[in-house]
C-alpha cells in the first residue's frame, strides 16, 4: 500500500492541481471576490450550460439565445451578448476547442498579474505576520533543515546501514528480505524526521493570509517529495549496490537518482504554485494558462530525464527482460517508448487544460501510474523470487529445476496485467470515449467475471502442471566430444516416462484448453452443445478423409505403449537409422550420425531395431605375428581391462570388463583374434578406441607382434546362428552391434 501510495502522489504531480481545480472550485460570494474573477465565473457557469444542452440536443432557452449578463456596481445594464445557436446543433468540437485556446492564450497576462498579485500579497501581509525577507528566510532555513536533517540521520547510521546492504543480496536467501525492510525502515527514519520539522514550522503559518498559504503548499511539497524519493531510494540504492532490487551498475544508479530527485523537485515545484494559485482564487482561464505553461516545463524535464539516463533504464527493464519481454523490448527502445508516452502525456494534459475535460487528462495520467507501477511491482516481484530461490538452491542440488516461487510468480504477474488492462480500458472507454456508461460497464463486467476467472484458473492449473511434469521432461539428446562419428548412440537414453511426457503435456493442455473455451462461453451466455455436436461431426469426417493420419497416430501410440523406443536411443527402422531426437502425435525424428535429420511417420517404421537398451557387447579382432604366445596376450589383454576400469570416466560405463575372447581364425601367416567388453549403451566406441591404443603402446614392451602385413581393426556384425547363439563373421559395421540385449 505504502508503494501504490508513492507511486500514486510521484505521478500526479505531473498535473499539477489540474483535477482539483477544475472539480473543486467553490462558488464563492460575490462579496469576497473581484469584478474580474466573478465575471469570469458566470461566464464560466454559461458556457457549460451551453454546451450540456447542445450536446443533448436540446435547444438553449429564450429564442434559441443564451445571454452572457455584465455586472458591474452602479453601471447601466450592457445590450445582453447573445451566442446563436440552431436546435440540435452546434460548433464543432474543434471550434469549441480553439475558442478556448484562445482564451486560455489571451488569459498569460492574467496570470502574469496573479503571480505579481501573490508576491505583493506576501509583502503585504508583514502587518499581520513576517517582513518579506524575514518569510522567505524563514521558510527557506525549514527547508534545509528538513533536507539536512533526512542526510544526517542516513550519514549518522551509515555504519548500521552498510552493515544491513552487505546481508541483502540474493544470495542470503530469505534472510535479505529482513535486512531490505530494516533498510527501509532506517530510511523512513529520515522521512519521519522531514515529517516532523515541516509539521512544527506549519504552526508559525496556521493563519489564513498568502504568507500561510504559501508556506503550507511549500512544507507540505518538501514532504511529498521526500517520499517519492523514498521509493526510487529502495529500489536503486545509489550508496549500497549489494542491495539494489535492480539490475543497474552503481554509477548509472547514482546518477539516475540524482536525475529523479531533480526531476521530482520541478514537478513539485509546480504543484506548489498551482495550489497558491488556486488558494488565492485565481481565475479559470488563469489558472488553465499556468497549466499549459507547467506541461511544457514538466514535458522538457521528462525528456531530459528520458535522454540523460537512457543507459540506466536500459540496464533496469533488461534485468527485467526474462521473465517480462515488454520490458525488455521498452528497455532496448528505450528514448523512442518513453519519450512518445511522456510526450502524449503532455499533450493530453494540456487538451484537458484548455477544453476543460479533465478526464483525458486523468485517464492518461492513469495510465502512466499504472505502468510506472508495473515495473516497480515486476522489480519488487522479481527481487522477491530471486531471494526465494536462493534459499530454496540452498537445499536441492539442481540449479537448473523448475521452482514454484517461479510459477506462483508467473501466475501473480498475469492476475496483475488483468486488472491493470481492466482499470486503464474502465477509464478510457467509460471517462474518456464514452463508449459505455457506468451501469454498461458494469453489466459487461458482471457478465464477464466469471468467465476471466475460469481463464485465469486454467492458466493457473496449466502452469502447476508443467511444474510438477518438468522433472520428467527428457532433456535433448547431447552427443559426448568426438562421439559424432563413431556410428554410437552417443546419448544418455531418456527414460519412458520422459518420452511419454510431451504426448502427455499436449493432451493436457488441449483438454484445459477445450474446458476453459466451453466454461467461459456458457458464462458468457451462449449455448455451446451445438458447438459441440458440430465438432463431432466435423472430427468424425476428418477422421474418414485422413485414414493415413489416423494410421500414424494410433502406430504411435501402440509404439509408445510397447515402449520400442525412447528420446535419445539409437535405432535401426530398415528406411533410416539415428538417435531419437522427439516426435510428435504423427510422426518420429532421428539425426543419423552423419547429421542428417529423418522425419518418419509412425505408420512407415516397420520393425525397430534398438541398439541403445541395457546393454551392448562390443566385439573386435586384431592381427597378430604367427609364433605369438597366446596365453601371455591373454593376460596381458586382462591386465589392461583390469587398468581400464582403474579409470573413472570409463568405470562408470564398463559391465562387463576389456578381455580376449580367443584365436578366431589364421589368415595369411596371422592369428586373427577376438577382443571384447560389454558396456553401457552411449559411447562405447571411446572405450575400444582406448583399449587399441593401450595395446598399441603395451604390447611391443612385451613382446607381442602386430602381423607385419599390419593390424586391421574389424568390427563384427553379430548374426543368429541355427543353434540361437552369436556366429560373428569380420566385416567393418557403422556401430559397435550387441549380441545380446536384456
Amino acid at each position: 500500500m505504502l508503494i501504490l501510495r508513492v507511486l500514486a502522489l510521484t505521478m500526479s504531480l505531473v498535473l499539477a492541481g489540474t483535477s482539483a481545480i477544475r472539480a473543486e472550485t467553490p462558488a464563492a460570494p460575490p462579496s469576497g471576490m473581484t469584478q474580474e474573477q466573478f465575471d469570469s465565473l458566470v461566464d464560466a457557469i454559461s458556457r457549460s450550460v451551453v454546451e450540456k444542452l447542445r450536446t443533448e440536443g436540446v435547444p438553449a432557452p429564450a429564442a434559441d439565445a443564451v445571454a452572457k449578463p455584465k455586472s458591474g456596481k452602479g453601471a447601466p445594464s450592457p445590450k445582453p451578448e447573445i451566442v446563436r445557436t440552431t436546435p440540435g446543433q452546434g460548433p464543432s468540437e474543434f471550434a469549441l476547442f480553439l475558442q478556448r485556446l484562445g482564451r486560455v492564450v489571451l488569459a498569460f497576462p492574467a496570470l502574469g498579474r496573479q503571480l505579481a498579485t501573490v508576491a505583493g500579497g506576501l509583502g503585504q501581509d508583514s502587518n499581520e505576520g513576517w517582513g518579506i525577507a524575514a518569510f522567505v528566510l524563514v521558510l527557506g532555513l525549514t527547508a534545509a533543515a528538513a533536507v539536512m536533517a533526512e542526510g544526517a540521520l542516513r550519514r549518522l547510521l551509515g555504519k548500521v546501514r552498510a552493515r544491513l546492504a552487505a546481508r541483502a543480496g540474493p544470495e542470503h536467501g530469505m534472510r535479505s528480505l529482513l535486512n531490505l525492510a530494516a533498510l527501509l525502515a532506517l530510511d523512513g527514519i529520515g522521512l519521519l524526521a522531514v515529517w516532523l520539522i515541516c509539521n512544527a514550522a506549519s504552526a508559525w503559518f496556521s493563519g489564513a493570509t498568502a504568507q500561510d498559504r504559501v508556506a503550507e503548499a511549500v512544507l507540505m511539497g518538501i514532504f511529498d517529495w521526500r517520499l517519492c524519493m523514498l521509493l526510487f531510494r529502495f529500489v536503486l540504492r545509489p550508496a549500497t549496490p549489494t542491495a539494489r532490487l535492480c539490475e543497474v551498475s552503481g554509477e548509472n544508479a547514482r546518477a539516475m537518482y540524482s536525475r529523479l530527485s531533480t526531476t521530482v523537485l520541478v514537478v513539485v515545484i509546480g504543484r506548489v504554485v498551482g495550489r497558491v494559485l488556486f488558494a488565492v482564487g485565481t481565475p479559470p482561464d488563469a489558472l488553465a494558462a499556468y497549466q499549459v505553461a507547467g506541461v511544457a516545463i514538466y514535458l522538457a524535464a521528462f525528456l531530459w530525464l528520458v535522454s540523460r539516463s537512457r543507459e540506466a533504464a536500459r540496464q533496469w527493464l533488461a534485468g527485467l527482460g526474462a521473465a517480462a519481454p515488454l520490458a525488455g523490448l521498452a528497455g532496448r527502445h528505450w528514448v523512442g517508448v518513453a519519450s512518445s508516452f511522456f510526450v502524449v502525456l503532455g499533450a493530453t494534459q494540456a487538451y484537458s487544460a484548455i477544453s476543460g475535460r479533465v478526464q483525458v487528462g486523468g485517464a492518461m495520467l492513469l495510465t502512466l501510474v499504472l505502468v510506472v507501477g508495473l515495473v516497480f511491482f515486476e522489480t519488487l516481484m522479481q527481487a522477491f523470487v530471486r531471494r526465494l530461490d536462493s534459499q530454496l538452491l540452498g537445499r536441492t542440488a539442481a540449479s537448473d529445476a523448475p521452482k514454484l516461487p517461479d510459477v506462483v510468480a508467473r501466475c501473480v504477474r498475469v492476475a496483475v496485467l488483468i486488472g491493470v488492462a481492466v482499470t486503464i480500458a474502465q477509464s478510457w472507454v467509460v471517462e474518456v470515449l464514452g463508449l459505455a456508461s457506468p451501469d454498461q460497464w458494469e453489466q459487461i463486467t458482471r457478465s464477464s467475471r466469471t468467465a476471466a476467472i475460469t481463464l485465469f484458473l486454467a492458466f493457473v492449473l496449466w502452469e502447476l502442471f508443467k511444474y510438477a511434469t518438468e522433472p520428467y521432461m527428457a532433456p535433448a539428446p547431447r552427443s559426448p566430444v568426438g562421439a559424432a562419428g563413431d556410428g554410437d548412440a552417443a546419448a544418455t537414453p531418456a527414460s519412458r516416462i520422459s518420452t511419454m511426457m510431451p504426448l502427455l503435456r499436449m493432451a493436457a493442455a488441449i483438454l484445459i484448453v477445450f474446458l476453459a473455451v466451453v466454461i467461459a462461453l456458457e458464462d458468457f451466455g451462449i449455448n455451446v452443445m451445438p458447438l459441440i455436436a458440430g465438432a463431432s461431426i466435423f472430427g468424425i469426417a476428418i477422421s474418414f478423409g485422413s485414414q493415413t493420419l489416423v494410421r500414424d497416430i494410433v502406430s504411435g501410440i501402440f509404439y509408445l505403449t510397447d515402449d520400442a523406443f525412447r528420446v535419445g536411443e539409437y535405432i535401426d527402422c530398415g528406411k533410416a537409422k539415428g538417435t531419437v531426437k522427439g516426435f510428435t502425435l504423427r510422426s518420429i525424428r532421428l539425426r543419423h550420425q552423419n547429421g542428417q535429420v529423418h522425419t518418419i511417420p509412425f505408420g512407415q517404421l516397420g520393425q525397430i531395431t534398438n541398439f541403445s537398451r541395457d546393454w551392448i557387447t562390443v566385439k573386435f579382432n586384431l592381427r597378430f605375428a604367427r609364433d605369438t604366445d597366446i596365453e601371455k596376450l591373454r593376460k596381458a589383454a586382462k591386465k589392461i581391462g583390469q587398468d581400464m576400469m582403474e579409470v573413472p570416466e570409463i568405470k562408470s560405463e564398463i559391465l562387463a570388463p576389456f578381455k580376449m575372447q580367443g584365436v578366431a581364425d589364421i589368415v595369411d601367416n596371422a592369428l586373427l583374434v577376438r577382443f571384447k567388453f560389454t558396456a553401457r549403451p552411449g559411447n562405447p566406441a571411446m572405450i575400444q578406441r582406448e583399449a587399441v591404443k593401450r595395446m598399441f603402446n603395451i604390447f611391443p614392451g612385451l613382446g607381442i607382434e602386430f602381423a607385419k602385413e599390419g593390424a586391421t581393426v574389424i568390427l563384427q556384425a553379430p548374426h543368429a546362428s541355427a543353434e540361437g547363439t552369436a556366429a560373428a563373421g569380420p566385416s567393418r559395421a557403422e556401430i559397435p552391434t550387441p549380441v545380446a540385449a536384456g
